[in-house]
């Protein structure tokens, strides 16, 4: 087995690069600092469905991301891998899959449905049974000193990953990019469901504060949890990050103020549909609106250095539809949060302006 210093040696940043790898990177999940965990599942999923191939198309479409960065030059070196997407997980949520067509059939011709339901309640218990694997797998890697992330699937995937998150760090916040606020109790009986994500996140004492940007999709119960978080929860509407670009406000004031409400130590859970749709027009529920793709980047440098450090990240609901832009897109905003969460950790060099 090479070591990362050896795989660093052998490899040619500017040729191919290795099939099968994430971003053809010549690393390992011994040598790598970086491991990201795929989590193939989207059992829950209310609209479109694709996000569980998510994992496979970004893999494969990293093979074209070009490892330069100007702000981080020697970004490829810090050592990415991506572990095996795991097919019994897909073959588990493709069952599951079928289970909930039917109960959302059922809630569509306007039956009620019991949280007792057999059905409902096996969704329910399978959905928290794969919290618990994704705690497990990403818990050993923390344990281990690696840096972690997860890919998704649906954006109830990282439910896990805050979980072990908060086992190495008493106090954290968390910053979502999203077009919905996921505040909702729950969503058509499911606990776990995409749509719900922060209000389970918030059950989880060490995630001190959530701040989300380029929110543009909500419902009254949501609001209401926003006001009644007492400071907790702080969101920038997407329609007002417009409203005062539009009087004039500079991304770069705008980055400062939503910089400034998150702690020390921060972890990003990016959901694609954040960005305006024609960055992911096949994502699970799009909206109008939305970031565009430098604007996110621009967000990750301001945080990184105003000396934040990322402790771990999820980038979620990219589906492939039949071409590949839009794993295209991910990849890319995969390879920037990966190397940002490098650099605000000391193990890249920023480019000095």
């Amino acid at each position: 087995m090479l070591s990362k210093e050896e795989a660093i040696q052998r490899f040619d940043p500017n040729g191919p690069g290795m099939k099968g790898n994430i971003f053809g990177l010549p690393f390992s999940p011994d040598n790598a600092e970086l491991i990201l965990v795929p989590a193939p599942w989207e059992v829950t999923v209310s609209y479109h469905e694709g996000t569980a191939n998510g994992p496979r198309a970004i893999l494969d479409a990293s093979l074209q991301v070009d490892h330069f960065l100007q702000d981080i030059p020697d970004a490829w070196k810090l050592g990415v891998c991506m572990l095996p997407v795991p097919a019994d997980m897909l073959e588990e949520n493709k069952k599951l899959r079928n289970w909930s067509r039917e109960h959302l059939a059922r809630i569509g011709n306007g039956e009620t449905v019991s949280p007792d339901d057999v059905v409902l309640s096996k969704i329910n218990e399978a959905c928290e049974n794969f919290n618990i694997y994704i705690k497990s797998v990403t818990q050993n890697y923390l344990k281990q000193g690696k840096m972690v992330a997860l890919v998704g699937g649906d954006h109830s995937t990282p439910l896990g990953f805050l979980r072990a998150l908060s086992e190495h760090h008493p106090r954290f916040g968390i910053l979502q990019i999203d077009a919905h606020a996921d505040l909702r109790k729950s969503y058509e009986g499911f606990t776990h469901s995409h749509a719900s994500i922060m209000y389970n996140a918030l059950k989880i004492s060490a995630v001190g504060k959530l701040v989300q940007v380029g929110v543009r999709d909500y419902c009254a119960e949501e609001m209401d949890v926003i006001h009644r978080a007492m400071g907790r929860i702080t969101t920038f509407f997407d329609e007002d990050l417009k409203a005062y670009a539009y009087q004039g406000k500079t991304w770069y004031a705008q980055c400062d103020e939503i910089i400034k409400q998150l702690p020390h130590l921060v972890y990003i859970s990016f959901d694609i549909d954040g960005l305006d749709p024609k960055l992911c027009p096949n994502t699970g529920t799009p909206v109008p609106g939305g970031l565009e793709f430098q604007q996110v980047t621009y967000l990750l440098k301001k945080l990184v250095l105003s000396g934040k450090k990322i402790i771990g990240f999820d980038l979620n609901e990219v589906a492939p539809g039949k071409d590949d832009w839009d794993a295209n897109v991910g990849a890319r905003l995969l390879y920037q949060l990966c190397h940002w969460m490098g650099a605000s950790q000391g193990k890249l060099a920023i480019r000095k302006s």
